[in-house]
């Protein structure tokens, strides 16, 4: 698989695709804020943090059209989207607290909306950016998970567990930017890398969604390249 994965052909193939290019313009979008509204680390953060929760809401409606097929998938949804909405919503909330602390702001509550309020005061436009994102998801998930018929060839289990590695590679970043960070005493390097690793992420989302759609992916593979 990894000699494909970097078949100059694939990656060719991938970006005649429009909808390749537009998760890379909303993976690069966070430069406007960084120009305009001369956002720092902590509001790049909570802005990939609050994606998170946006992922976690498409997810929930993912796994509400892989019940459509049949039975034996309508009974595991049900079970899993209340699982699902607790376990990743407490996930995403350890990392809230998290990134919260780690940037400084100890202040306020501890409470679930307050951890999204705080990410959404915690740069000038953020609404806005957001909005970006959930509508890019939104048009990923009418072409791909609707139109394309995804929704009859997954399963239940294969959506619930999708969207932790995008989780795990933010929580990485963070780090590693941190300590590039404090290292060079350059918060800005800090947030191009922070950048960097989201859109390498991406484009190897991109390239595993036309992999999906080629039918080079095994069934293991196929689970994480969900285009979310």
């Amino acid at each position: 698989m990894s000699g494909r994965f970097f078949d100059p052909s694939l990656v060719a193939r991938t970006y005649r695709d429009p909808l390749a290019w537009l998760s890379l313009g909303t993976d690069l979008v966070p430069i406007i804020a960084i120009i305009l509204f001369q956002w720092g680390p902590t509001p790049l953060v909570a802005l990939y943090w609050l994606e998170n929760l946006v992922i976690g809401g498409y997810t929930i409606l993912r796994l509400a059209g892989s019940a459509v097929t049949g039975l034996g998938n309508l009974l595991m949804a049900l079970f899993m989207i209340p699982f699902f909405t607790l376990h990743y919503g407490m996930f995403c909330y350890g990392h809230g607290i998290f990134i919260k602390s780690f940037s400084g702001d100890g202040g306020g509550g501890a409470g679930y909306m307050d951890v999204v309020n705080w990410a959404l005061g915690s740069g000038e436009g953020m609404v806005w950016f957001v909005a970006v994102i959930a509508a890019s998801n939104m048009v990923f998930y009418l072409v791909d998970f609707i139109g394309k018929g995804e929704l009859r060839r997954t399963n239940p289990a294969a959506e619930m567990f999708a969207p932790y590695g995008r989780i795990v590679t933010l929580h990485v970043a963070i780090i590693l930017g941190a300590f590039l960070s404090i290292a060079t005493r350059q918060p800005l390097l800090g947030v191009l890398v922070l950048i960097f690793v989201r859109v390498v992420f991406g484009i190897v989302l991109s390239v595993l969604r036309r992999m999906r759609l080629d039918g080079q992916l095994g069934k293991l593979a196929d689970k994480f390249a969900q285009p979310l």
